[in-house]
């Protein structure tokens, strides 16, 4: 069984520097300071590009957790969708979608995921796990959309 969601976020940026900043490493890393994440593997630093991989190295709910992801399939400036290749899931796989608005751009992301474990991972990954990727996903998406009103160094 797999769980699914979605998260929309709505920016004043242009869609196409939303999309690129949207595949930025140090810009994740950034939005992912509070969970220590950091790219040890890979693609390191600037942005990543089709069936390109970085592995990640965090800190989730106090365990550390490395997750090797591949960018599967990439158009810019409307999608592209990393899939873990070596990691703590069974199967997880995020799709970005973008569009132009009248008021700059709009991105949704669509996330599924299988926890390993049988049983007992489809019960964690329903209580536990939707909601903290959920969350995750929305502060990920809140720091990009701040970021891009920032005035660039």
């Amino acid at each position: 069984m797999t769980v699914r969601f979605e998260c929309l976020t709505e920016t004043s940026m242009p869609v196409e520097q939303l999309f690129d900043l949207s595949l930025d490493i140090d810009a994740h890393t950034g939005s992912m300071a509070a969970s220590d994440e950091r790219a040890i593997g890979g693609v390191t630093s600037g942005e990543i590009g089709l069936g390109e991989t970085v592995t990640w190295r965090a800190r989730h709910f106090g365990v550390p957790i490395t997750m090797t992801s591949r960018i599967t399939a990439q158009d810019r400036p409307t999608s592209f969708v990393d899939e873990q290749v070596r990691g703590p899931f069974r199967r997880f796989r995020h799709q970005h979608l973008f569009e132009a608005t009248p008021g700059g751009s709009r991105m949704r992301d669509v996330v599924e995921f299988s926890a390993p474990f049988g049983p007992i991972g489809r019960v964690v990954e329903r209580l536990v796990l939707a909601r903290y990727l959920r969350r995750l996903i929305e502060q990920r998406n809140a720091f990009l959309a701040d970021t891009g009103r920032s005035p660039k160094s």
